[in-house]
């Protein structure tokens, strides 16, 4: 009961906080801070590339920090704010709680952006470029980012745990996931591929290895299994303990930004659940011909991949007056 109703106040304050009219919606533009904070990209760059040189998995992390944040109340900065009056921080969450990475990351780029134009660039902008850069340093697409976000004022930690996809998702789950966030099926499959890096925790994919009989589609149980990546994956993560032991989403190309993702799952070699998923869908198997379109052509790939994420950038922003440009992304300004 009392969950439901911190739920239904910080819906209350999120409507408040957006004012909601025609007039306060400003769209995302091109070089927004040209004038503002000539040296913004740079900085960002720069402090990425160190820290990707540093730890080439800290790519997916980034990339995942933003996925995260616009899955929740839209793309606001959510993500990063630590607990404070009374209300409880996302990182938290199921899907977030010692798994969700980066955050020291954004706290260095951030320090290092308010020096050089203190008060003028949201968190939520930066999680935006940061996460471009990290796919582009890592062979992936660079796209153009559209920037004027605010910082919101408030978090959900319920949002979190209901609308950040589960690595043991059904295919409907996911795209009811997607759709509520104003995704279709070429961005669920599309956005699936950021799956080309990146590592996820046995407690992350054990389901997959040994219960899919019982949590899977009776399609999915006749796809050709690879039984000498099963016995990897089973030496990696036994039936029980070593919940944190990692394993790569893509074995073959583990730190590169590419379309292998697709390979194997075609193959049945996706990492998690959620990833095998997108070969049984009943959507007149338009699922099924991106997979196999975008195995094809990486080139084609690369490009929805940046259309997509643009997209997905654009979810319920803040912008004009309404929030904050926070001076500290994980705390409200006081």
């Amino acid at each position: 009961m009392m969950n439901n109703i911190i739920t239904f106040l910080l819906l209350v304050i999120a409507l408040l906080q957006t004012k909601l009219s025609l007039c306060d919606n400003e769209p995302l533009v091109l070089r927004y801070y040209k004038e503002t904070c000539p040296l913004l990209e740079e900085i960002v760059h720069h402090q990425v590339e160190i820290a990707v040189l540093k730890e080439p998995r800290m790519a997916a992390s980034l990339l995942r920090l933003h996925f995260h944040d616009c899955f929740v109340l839209g793309c606001d900065g959510s993500v990063l704010l630590d607990d404070f009056e009374g209300v409880e921080s996302e990182k938290k969450a199921g899907p977030n709680l010692n798994s969700l990475r980066g955050f020291e990351v954004i706290d260095e780029i951030k320090y290092l952006v308010e020096e050089a134009c203190p008060c003028i660039v949201s968190c939520a902008d930066l999680l935006a470029i940061v996460a471009r850069d990290a796919v582009a340093l890592r062979g992936g697409p660079k796209w153009n980012v559209y920037l004027g976000r605010r910082d919101s004022m408030i978090s959900s930690m319920n949002g979190a745990n209901k609308f950040i996809p589960s690595p043991n998702s059904s295919l409907e789950t996911l795209i009811a996931n997607f759709r509520s966030q104003g995704l279709g099926i070429q961005e669920l499959v599309a956005l699936s591929g950021s799956h080309t890096i990146g590592k996820a925790k046995c407690k992350s994919f054990r389901q997959r290895i040994y219960d899919y009989k019982d949590s899977m589609s009776s399609s999915y149980n006749h796809h050709p299994k690879d039984e000498e990546f099963q016995k990897v994956l089973e030496s990696i993560c036994p039936t029980s303990g070593r919940d944190d032991a990692l394993a790569p989403l893509d074995f073959m190309t583990p730190t590169r930004f590419d379309n292998q993702y697709f390979h194997n799952i075609k193959s049945g070699n996706g990492l998690l659940i959620s990833d095998n998923v997108l070969l049984y869908d009943g959507v007149e198997g338009e699922i099924r011909d991106l997979v196999w379109a975008f195995a094809l052509d990486e080139e084609y790939f690369f490009g929805l991949f940046a259309h997509s994420m643009i997209k997905m950038g654009n979810i319920h922003v803040l912008t004009g007056k309404q929030g904050e440009i926070r001076k500290n992304c994980r705390f409200i300004n006081t």
